[in-house]
């Protein structure tokens, strides 16, 4: 093992690891919130991510050439953004992943002149909340909007 680290843009070849990704968090994310309807980010095609890292901001985490985490950043023509499709591969949490891929994305919202980011969570998962805290995101609302308590949550830059 060479122990490498990187974060990239995503390409068209990475749908499908990224596919994966998605699939092993957003289950998780269902699992430990409880909650029992259907997740958008576990139904998406691979056709669809394709041309989501073709239209807006999709990143890779790759550890020894093996992805790991994803992150999603849509800007807004007003000059906020929203981030989406967050996820870390169980094996690789709590290793500085996700705030590596969180760095990133501030670097690219002050480079674009984004001046909030804003983003939704389950308000029950005290370990996303507590993330997303230390990331400097607040709790703006709360929703039942999708059949849970579901938070949105600003950064302000």
């Amino acid at each position: 093992m060479d122990y490498s680290f990187i974060i990239r843009r995503a390409n068209s070849e990475d749908a499908v690891a990224i596919k994966d990704i998605l699939n092993e968090s957003f289950t998780n994310y269902k699992n430990d919130t409880g909650l029992t309807g259907a997740l958008e980010a576990l139904t998406e095609s691979v056709e669809a991510i394709r041309i989501a890292i073709e239209s807006v901001n999709v990143y890779i985490a790759v550890v020894d050439e093996v992805p790991v985490g994803t992150v999603r950043v849509s800007i807004n023509a007003d000059g906020t953004a929203y981030l989406s499709r967050f996820g870390v591969k169980s094996n690789s949490r709590s290793i500085g992943i996700g705030k590596a891929l969180m760095n990133l994305v501030n670097k690219l919202m002050k480079e674009k002149g984004v001046s909030r980011l804003t983003l939704h969570t389950a308000s029950k998962n005290r370990e996303l909340i507590h993330f997303y805290y230390g990331a400097g995101f607040y709790i703006e609302s709360i929703s039942t909007d999708r059949s849970y308590l579901r938070a949105l949550l600003v950064k302000d830059y």
